[in-house]
């Protein structure tokens, strides 16, 4: 008898950057069958994955131009119990699509998700001043709105939208840098158990103490034994007005003695302290 195929859980609809991500993970990843379903919101989608009703979600971490996605970091450290298992780095091209070709003076919407607004924001300033720039859920669903419109208006997607919903490209690569890329994790219930020689771990925690050179002092800890940290972000601990969540990636894998080491004294100096997973490195 057969397996049940496992589900992997993307933001929807059809043609979205979350769509070819998980596609890729689930080409490299031959050996376990998987089936792919799109969602709504973010929300939706890790909450799916927490509670088990998918084994594993694709989910937006940061962009190369806009940043960190705050409502991922934030659902991890907060309000779920997930494990990042692997990543995928996906460059960004965007493209402005039409039903049909047209002017760009005469388009009077354009849509799409607001990280891709802003990373298209120099060309719709010079090009579409006149357009009102509406937010989506994703590129995607941006395209699927224009597509089911009669107006004159635009959506910023991929061409697999354009493909997907029968639109045309009435400008390609419009993004403002063309080293733009969007970082995906993959989280589940479990992270990479087995170190590949070439890994990451992503780590939240918040300082004990709230005094000068306290974070200074733990992010020693891996200074000391080598090990180059990646990204460091901060977020609200929402709790008292100051109070702050560092968000690391290192690299190493978390059961390697040096990163285990540093990992442990960091932890002991830490009011909240989580393992967000250890996985390995992306590579092309």
């Amino acid at each position: 008898m057969s397996s049940k195929p496992k589900v992997l859980g993307y933001l929807g609809p059809e043609g979205t950057f979350s769509e070819q991500a998980a596609r890729i993970y689930r080409a490299r990843t031959a050996k376990d069958r998987m089936v792919l379903q799109p969602f709504h919101s973010i929300v939706e989608l890790i909450l799916a994955a927490d509670v088990g009703k998918i084994h594993q979600a694709v989910v937006p971490l940061e962009n190369s131009l806009e940043g960190p996605v705050a409502l991922t970091l934030d659902m991890l450290a907060h309000e779920v119990d997930l494990k990042m298992a692997a990543e995928i780095i996906l460059s960004v091209r965007h493209h402005l699509l039409a039903k049909e070709s047209m002017d760009l003076e005469s388009i009077e919407r354009v849509i799409s998700h607001p990280q891709a607004l802003g990373q298209c924001r120099a060309f719709l300033q010079q090009y579409l001043p006149q357009a009102e720039l509406v937010t989506a859920s994703s590129t995607a669903e941006a395209a699927k709105m224009v597509a089911g419109s009669r107006a004159r208006w635009a959506a910023v997607g991929n061409a697999a939208a354009a493909e997907v919903y029968n639109l045309e490209i009435l400008a390609a690569d419009i993004q403002d840098n063309r080293a733009n890329a969007t970082r995906f994790c993959v989280l589940g219930k479990e992270d990479c158990s087995h170190p590949t020689g070439d890994d990451k771990t992503s780590i939240v925690f918040s300082p004990r103490q709230n005094k000068p050179g306290v974070l200074y002092e733990q992010l020693r800890e891996f200074a000391v034994r080598g090990i180059d940290l990646t990204r460091i972000e901060s977020r609200p601990a929402k709790s008292v007005l100051g109070e702050y969540l560092f968000f690391v990636d290192l690299a190493g894998h978390k059961s390697e003695p040096d990163t285990a080491a540093a990992i442990e004294a960091v932890a002991a100096s830490s009011s909240f302290f989580k393992i967000l997973g250890s996985y390995a490195r992306w590579k092309e």
